[in-house]
């Protein structure tokens, strides 16, 4: 998750002064983003469906 919020926002999660001023609606906001977005976050909660093998 904190790679796609670098990736995607260029917001370094682990800066204690960033989270402390943003709300937890902020965060949600961008979290929803992520996960609708193509992102790996995305990706762990909807996989691509499995390949089908050939015969």
């Amino acid at each position: 998750m904190e790679a796609d919020f670098q990736d995607t926002y260029g917001l370094d999660l682990d800066d204690e002064q960033l989270l402390a001023r943003r709300s937890w609606r902020w965060f949600q906001t961008r979290l929803y983003g992520l996960v609708s977005a193509d992102s790996r976050i995305a990706r762990h909660f909807a996989p691509p469906p499995p390949k089908q093998r050939r015969r």
